[in-house]
């Protein structure tokens, strides 16, 4: 298995590879917000690439042993980070659970499938960080039930500023498998895009809400 160091350009070519990340920097996407992009990134695309997801899930085992040895729970992202989730938390033999958006409003209005214990050391698994929002929003649940949140794990990030800023003020580690800047470096390397085509990337991760006539 590959070392920790490689696995950011190593899932990132995997990314580019199964058509999980689309780069158009002349012609970008609109998300739902209404924020011109010039990439755009389907990470559930991995679940049916079993090669793919073996090398997320090994990369996610890999930060763990590396980095916080002493994790009792593995908790995934609803609904995305789920099945990441579950391979990690089989290849590590710990217990899971999964954190909704919000509450049920039926039943028990669980927001935590599953059982948190008191002071349960957790890794929250996400798929992709933008803002930090939704993963932030689960490693609250986490707290609010009694478990003590190490970090966050996610397979890939645009790296903005606003996101950084928020795991920061929450107190919360963010690591991520691979990232926009190294995702850029390897398409160029690898004929995707041109130097021309690098330079509007790396001004949309600058500046993105000036991209494309948004303001």
């Amino acid at each position: 298995m590959s070392s920790i160091e490689h696995l950011p350009s190593e899932i990132a070519r995997s990314l580019l590879q199964i058509g999980a990340v689309a780069l158009r920097p002349n012609e970008p996407f609109t998300w739902t917000s209404g924020l011109k992009s010039p990439i755009y990134c389907d990470n559930r695309l991995t679940m049916s690439y079993p090669e793919v997801r073996e090398k997320i899930a090994e990369g996610f085992a890999a930060l763990i042993r590396e980095h916080y040895p002493e994790t009792g729970l593995i908790a995934g992202t609803a609904t995305a980070g789920i099945p990441h989730a579950a391979w990690v938390a089989q290849k590590l033999d710990l217990p899971m659970v999964y954190v909704r958006d919000k509450a049920k409003s039926h039943g028990k209005e669980n927001q935590i499938e599953g059982l948190v214990r008191p002071g349960q050391k957790t890794i929250v698994i996400e798929d992709l960080i933008s803002t930090g929002g939704s993963s932030l929003k689960a490693a609250s649940a986490i707290r609010a039930a009694g478990g003590e949140v190490q970090a966050v794990l996610a397979i890939f990030t645009y790296e903005f500023a606003e996101a950084a800023e928020a795991f920061r003020n929450e107190g919360i580690e963010l690591r991520t498998l691979s990232n926009y800047s190294t995702l850029i470096g390897v398409a160029l390397k690898e004929g995707k895009i041109s130097e021309a085509d690098l330079k509007l990337l790396e001004s949309w991760k600058e500046n993105p809400r000036g991209f494309g006539g948004v303001s």
